[in-house]
């Protein structure tokens, strides 16, 4: 067995209420990682990620904290670092999960709704990476969310498709720019997760995207989280600047 052991180090999850990001927490968790679950401060989420904290508390006291911030917002980001450089001193790793869908043709599709999914989507990445270098500890890994979107251009998602290239692409530059302080950049691009927000798709819709996927079935949140974790530990400490795409085969 090779394990991965994050005793010592302290991650932030952003958007790590529910889904693929508080999975994520929970594995940085159980590796011994410090963890900082991300949320945007709306009453749902501050509740959902409350929950996780306590529960991760529950198993080691004072190893989880839930923090607000909309990764939009540059103040709001920076006061999120600031917080963080309180709690332990500064992060190790930093995940950049935290995003939101606006699904509509570009015929239809408002500026609203465009500068809705690319201010949190990219923006938000943008954000969280520039003031988290100011926090990070040289030796760090950050992994941000691409998607399979970026690839193969989904019908009705102009914005979400546009932001996670610009994601994607923004890790390869950024790969370069931190590589002389040892911190590692890298993105993934999953495929379709099964989360909530996967179950909403119409069925006849699911079976058709099952078509294209080798494996023929959806991911867990688990193999994403796992994935993460893999670039974010010494398992991986000559790879940076990829894309890793979990997509269980997905070409169509």
């Amino acid at each position: 067995m090779i394990p991965i052991d994050f005793t010592g180090k302290t991650a932030l999850v952003t958007g790590a209420s529910q889904g693929i990001g508080a999975c994520i927490a929970r594995t940085f968790h159980r590796a011994g990682a410090d963890v900082a679950i991300n949320h945007p401060g709306l009453d749902s989420t501050r509740a959902d990620a409350g929950a996780l904290s306590a529960e991760l508390n529950a198993i080691r006291p004072g190893s989880a904290l839930a923090v607000a911030a909309d990764v939009s917002d540059a103040e709001q980001v920076s006061a999120m670092m600031e917080a963080l450089r309180e709690w332990r001193g500064g992060l190790d790793f930093l995940v950049n999960n935290a995003a939101i869908i606006r699904d509509r043709t570009i015929a239809k599709m408002s500026r609203e709704e465009w500068n809705a999914v690319l201010g949190v989507n990219l923006t938000g990445v943008f954000l969280c990476c520039q003031h988290g270098l100011g926090a990070m500890r040289d030796g760090g890994a950050i992994v941000s969310f691409g998607s399979i979107a970026a690839i193969q251009g989904f019908y009705g998602q102009a914005n979400y498709a546009a932001a996670k290239a610009g994601v994607q692409a923004m890790m390869r530059v950024l790969s370069r720019e931190a590589a002389r302080r040892g911190i590692r950049v890298n993105a993934v691009a999953p495929g379709v997760i099964d989360t909530t927000m996967a179950a909403t798709i119409p069925e006849s819709v699911r079976e058709e995207m099952l078509k294209n996927v080798p494996l023929g079935r959806f991911g867990t949140t688990e193999e994403v989280a796992n994935v993460v974790a893999f670039l974010c530990s010494p398992l991986a400490s000559y790879v940076t600047g990829q894309t890793i795409e979990i997509n269980g085969g997905w070409r169509g």
